[in-house]
């Protein structure tokens, strides 16, 4: 199989990009695109699902939000882990699609200055987390159940597309995981 990215247990995934694989089956995560924010070989692991929208705004899930800068930000299930925590990203892109100035669990404040300063500056909520302890992401990439990759623009850009941009990232990777990708969910009701 030719990923992305080969993991060895030496990579420090901090900023990176992992594609849940076509054969994980775990309702949590079968499907989805996670941005890891932290990877400690003694802390653990902490990252979002990015292709999980909720359908609603941060104002429609609390009205307290109810403000001009923060009634239309999106909110997306951000993983299984404390899922009534809100948490708070902002990112602005940079000269190249795979660079880019992030600004993660950000109160709102903070997120209304930097909207101030720079319209390129975009933002998003996440209900939950995804975590891990020492080891267990370590041990999960060795099992394969995730496939590693860079980051890119496209895949911020259409974080509402859900399962469809999962497919097209897997698929990008190889013929093999294009068609792992593209099966049904159910293949007996196809």
């Amino acid at each position: 199989m030719n990923l992305t990215k080969r993991y060895n247990t030496t990579t420090c995934l901090s900023g990176s990009i992992l594609l849940s694989h076509p054969n994980l089956s775990d309702p949590n995560f079968a499907k989805s695109i996670l941005f890891i924010s932290a990877h400690s070989e003694d802390q653990g692991s902490l990252g979002v699902i990015l292709n999980r929208p909720l359908g609603k705004t941060l104002c429609e899930i609390d009205l307290s939000f109810e403000d001009k800068y923060f009634e239309g930000l999106p909110v997306f299930e951000g993983g299984p882990v404390e899922k009534d925590k809100l948490i708070i990203a902002a990112w602005e892109w940079m000269e190249t699609p795979s660079a880019f100035k992030l600004y993660f669990g950000i109160d709102l404040e903070k997120a209304k200055l930097l909207s101030e300063k720079s319209h390129s500056i975009q933002i998003a909520c996440f209900l939950g987390h995804a975590g891990w302890s020492p080891g267990q992401l370590d041990d999960e990439l060795s099992q394969d159940a995730w496939l590693v990759s860079n980051l890119d623009y496209k895949l911020f850009s259409k974080m509402e597309q859900e399962k469809k941009i999962w497919r097209e990232a897997v698929g990008s990777i190889s013929d093999e995981l294009k068609l792992l990708a593209d099966c049904p969910d159910n293949p007996y009701i196809n």
